[in-house]
């Protein structure tokens, strides 16, 4: 740095400006300051049908054939072996590849059809039979990743490989925040749950400013880690520390003109904030009896996935931009009976409470509501198959998603699989079709929310994706 001209401009610095300078100006385009202003107001593509999400992401890989898509012809053939004609070429994981034999497994729990839809659900799920009414079923999702890790980044950030900024970054950063006190991003993980690992990336800014990254609350008292003050410090004493310490950072930035500066004090001021904000939305008392019989007992423990569903519709009562669950456990190579049970327990009346009570609030119209996992299972059976047990492995090529609220059309089934639960036959939904609808809704056409990184223009569905007209209302 040449302290002897002001507007001297580090190698770092000149380089990162000279890199992101496109997708600067490109954000520029989509936001607009008001005057006075404290915040930034989105200026979208085109008129929005959601304003926020809530995403229920089931980790793990939800078996279809027991939960969602009904196959009467699994249980009837079942321990025959899966047709080769069926499988094709497709590729195994490296859990069943060696198996002898493939045999199919046909569901151990019922199927019946409920609503005016006539949509088909599992036993395991009785509290979805109220919503499948305001629910849209999309049963021909399909991706390439097989394995956990590719397949749960190309949902969240739309590559395979790590690095890639998430689905919530790459909206706080189109359309940043409706709320001062409160991140754009917020995340939030069913404790104690085991299976498959959940990462900082899954929620990560990447290549974006670190002002876009999810904020984690956990279960608790304190929900944000170093948010509270120290014992025997004062809220006008830490304003002053923070004062200082911003005023340290302004001189700073003001000699080095580096845009992390920036991001540093706006980082201060929120926490700040939320040092109030982040109390209020998760203390539940003022809650009536009648939330928590419609998200049940488990919504009074912190940190349980109908606590996590409840802190969710406050924060989305709050304009919180996008706000993203984690459940884990979905991953039943073997066992898939008893476990499964568990499972819909832990999630079904809780994933149902949350589209009721946004519907109840009004809320529904402009929340897009999302549950699903990052891919499917296989209609024969991982490892032995015996008359009351049966385990499934991961099936990329079919699985079911739904969403509901936000601009979807209610009480729809979209896409179809094969007899046997293998293959789509009819509107298949890829991931990147599945992003660029969630972005339509929001109001922002999926090729142009852009970023200029080392060289290349980045986008969320990279160079693929199609909006699924067909299921917008």
């Amino acid at each position: 740095m040449n302290q002897a001209n002001p507007f001297a401009v580090n190698r770092r610095v000149f380089l990162e400006k000279s890199a992101s300078s496109v997708g600067v100006a490109a954000l520029a385009n989509m936001l607009v300051q008001d005057a006075g202003a404290t915040t930034q107001t989105a200026k979208t593509h085109f008129a929005p049908k959601a304003k926020r999400i809530i995403y229920l992401f089931q980790s793990g890989g939800p078996a279809q054939q027991d939960l969602f898509d009904y196959k009467p012809l699994l249980n009837e053939r079942n321990g025959e072996e899966l047709p080769k004609s069926v499988r094709g070429e497709q590729r195994l994981t490296g859990m069943s590849v060696n198996q002898s034999s493939l045999p199919l497994a046909g569901s151990k729990f019922k199927f019946s059809q409920y609503g005016q839809s006539g949509a088909w659900l599992s036993e395991l799920l009785p509290y979805h039979r109220d919503i499948v009414d305001d629910v849209c079923f999309m049963k021909s999702m399909h991706t390439e990743a097989i394995n956990h890790d590719p397949a749960i980044t190309l949902f969240q950030t739309g590559s395979q490989i790590a690095g890639r900024p998430s689905l919530g970054a790459w909206l706080s950063y189109g359309l940043a925040s409706e709320n001062e006190d409160l991140p754009a991003f917020i995340v939030l993980v069913s404790a104690g749950q085991g299976g498959q690992p959940l990462y900082a990336r899954l929620w990560g800014n990447g290549f974006l400013d670190s002002k876009y990254q999810g904020v984690p609350f956990r279960a608790g008292s304190d929900p944000v880690l170093y948010l509270s003050n120290p014992e025997g410090i004062p809220e006008s004493r830490r304003r002053r520390q923070f004062d200082a310490i911003n005023s340290l950072n302004q001189h700073q930035f003001s000699r080095e003109l580096d845009p992390a500066i920036e991001s540093r004090i706006a980082q201060y001021e929120m926490a700040f904030r939320m040092q109030s904000s982040v109390p209020e939305v998760t203390d539940f008392s003022d809650e009536p009896e009648s939330t928590f019989d419609l998200y049940g007992d488990d919504a009074r423990k912190p940190g349980t996935f109908a606590a996590n569903c409840l802190l969710a519709r406050r924060l989305a009562q709050r304009d919180v931009r996008f706000i993203q669950l984690y459940h884990q456990g979905w991953d039943q190579h073997s066992n898939l009976p008893k476990q499964i049970v568990g499972q819909a327990k832990e999630t079904d009346q809780a994933s149902a409470a949350l589209v009721k009570d946004l519907k109840r609030l009004g809320l529904l119209e402009d929340t897009l509501v999302i549950w699903g996992g990052e891919f499917g299972r296989t209609s024969y059976t991982q490892g032995v198959l015996t008359a009351d047990n049966y385990g499934r492995d991961h099936h990329p090529r079919c699985f079911t998603t739904w969403m509901a609220g936000g601009g979807i059309a209610p009480g729809m089934t979209y896409g179809v699989t094969d007899e046997f639960g293998y293959n789509v036959v009819e509107n298949g939904v890829h991931v990147h079709d599945f992003n660029a609808t969630i972005l339509h809704l929001m109001g922002i056409d999926h090729e142009r929310l852009t970023y200029k990184y080392q060289g290349r223009r980045f986008r969320l569905t990279d160079v693929h994706g199609n909006v699924l007209n067909d299921i917008l209302a």
